[in-house]
């Protein structure tokens, strides 16, 4: 059984790994009428060639090669597109089911269009009006929750901490008010810690939940209080990944809202799934062999991301 379960720790890590949310940006600005300084970014450790874009409508004068900076292959283009974008297609070739491509805008007058491109959606009808909010990174907060295979697990392992509802709707505020507090002081600058000894200190507390689990340890009065404390390490996390994505100035206040919402929405998707699993398992003769390989799983998890990640920082 123990064998199983090591079969298992080893495939959902490289699931998440697999699945890293891993957006792509393509950023267009206008210089003057009609002409457009573009700037092509691309994720440099994305399996295979990078994806192509394309401007039918447009008539691009110049085009540099590739160069690599940080974690991104950068394209610069010159576009020329007669008039205005606007009512004009953009196309991405290539993209995969782990590569979305966010598309910003900027004009002259100072509006700005924001879309999403995703693998199943290759092309963008820019709209002749302008959008106010940059409402797609509500969806890239959901993906990000989503494909983010240590949150969720961390959200599973609080839920077998706690006993009944009321206890278990001030843990799952406290960790929500919590991620959303350091989410927000790092991406506005105020409070900064390394992403990568953050990323660490993630899987660490997974390793703290197995134990806990594994001690079939219940928290009837304050696991809001592990909630919130574990929950603020996780914020800085989560703005490593909008940081990691981008975003322009002028809209860094709504796209760390929508960016934030996005999140809340994607645990909210995730724990009724998690929640009946726990509950089930509370009320059937396997509870004891179950917390015990649910903290192997979790501990197993937390334990090959830690030794990971802190390869990554030496």
């Amino acid at each position: 059984m123990k064998s199983l379960i090591i079969l298992f720790i080893f495939f959902l890590s490289n699931l998440n790994f697999a699945h890293e949310m891993n957006p792509a940006r393509l950023v267009l600005n206008e210089q003057t009428n009609s002409n457009y300084k573009v700037t092509w970014m691309f994720p440099a450790k994305t399996a295979g060639l990078p994806a192509e874009v394309s401007f039918p409508d447009c008539i691009e004068s110049e085009r540099a090669l590739p160069r690599q900076e940080q974690k991104y292959l950068i394209s610069t283009i010159d576009l020329n597109c007669g008039d205005s974008i606007q009512g004009k297609t953009i196309t991405l070739k290539g993209l995969s089911r782990t590569t979305d491509a966010l598309i910003s805008i900027k004009f002259l007058d100072g509006t700005k269009f924001e879309g999403l491109v995703t693998v199943n959606d290759s092309s963008l009808l820019v709209p002749k009006e302008t959008t106010l909010y940059p409402t797609n990174y509500f969806w890239l907060g959901v993906e990000h929750l989503l494909s983010g295979m240590d949150h969720m697990i961390f959200v599973l392992g609080l839920l077998f901490l706690v006993t009944g509802v009321n206890t278990l709707i001030k843990t799952i505020t406290a960790f929500t008010a919590a991620h959303s507090i350091t989410l927000s002081l790092s991406v506005l600058g105020w409070v900064n810690l390394p992403q990568a000894s953050t990323e660490a200190f993630i899987a660490l507390t997974l390793i703290y939940l197995a134990l806990e689990v594994g001690d079939q340890q219940k928290y009837k009065s304050t696991p809001w209080v592990l909630a919130f404390g574990f929950g603020l390490l996780h914020g800085f996390g989560f703005a490593g990944a909008l940081t990691d994505i981008g975003f322009g100035s002028e809209n860094l206040l709504f796209s760390l809202l929508f960016f934030n919402l996005g999140i809340e929405a994607g645990q909210l998707m995730i724990l009724p799934f998690f929640g009946l699993a726990v509950w089930l398992m509370n009320r059937t003769a396997i509870k004891d062999f179950g917390y015990r390989y649910s903290s192997y799983a979790i501990g197993g998890l937390g334990s090959f991301w830690l030794i990971e990640r802190v390869l990554k920082i030496i």
